[in-house]
């Protein structure tokens, strides 16, 4: 038996004119340049885009007023088998302009540098002030030892240590995995 023959409409060759519009309207530059734009803008607002998207510590910073990303120190949260660990860069700081509290489940970490430097030469004089606050706060998870909470600042790092409850720590099962 005979198969169908099906036909395919056949299409004339487009004019110059005819391609032209379409052609005119493709700009790969202006696209990637609005699509770049776009990312920067999203990586910019960060995680205030996604409220609902947190982490055990509720990251969250505070700040009374625009203040540059670069004033707010590095922060690192590991989770130990026995204790979180918060490390925060704090370089050309000194452990007595550093506080660290925690309060109604949060902890705080605020800190002041203050920084003056004046030199007086035979044909110039240089005078320079810096000054910059931060603080950032941390929502501390549940089985927690507020108690023990410890903190230590070497060579411009500051470690807090939470350590976790006997029952938090008694509270991690592992499960094997069986196969199917």
């Amino acid at each position: 038996m005979a198969e169908p023959v099906t036909k395919l409409p056949v299409r004339g060759k487009e004019t110059e004119a005819e391609r032209a519009p379409a052609f005119r309207d493709w700009r790969p530059f202006e696209s990637l340049r609005r699509e770049m734009g776009s990312l920067f803008d999203d990586f910019d607002r960060g995680s205030s885009r996604f409220p609902l998207h947190r982490s055990i510590f509720d990251l969250e910073s505070l700040w009374p007023r625009e203040v540059s990303r670069a004033t707010t120190p590095a922060v690192d949260i590991a989770e130990k088998d026995t204790a979180y660990e918060v490390t925060a860069e704090l370089p050309g700081m000194d452990e007595s302009n550093i506080e660290v509290e925690l309060s109604n489940g949060a902890l705080t970490i605020r800190g002041e540098k203050k920084e003056e430097k004046e030199e007086k030469k035979k044909d110039y004089y240089l005078s320079e002030r810096r000054y910059g606050s931060f603080e950032r706060r941390f929502q501390v998870p549940q089985g927690v030892d507020a108690d023990k909470i410890d903190a230590s600042f070497k060579k411009g790092v500051l470690t807090v240590t939470l350590p976790k409850t006997r029952e938090a720590q008694a509270q991690e099962k592992k499960i094997t995995v069986k196969a199917g």
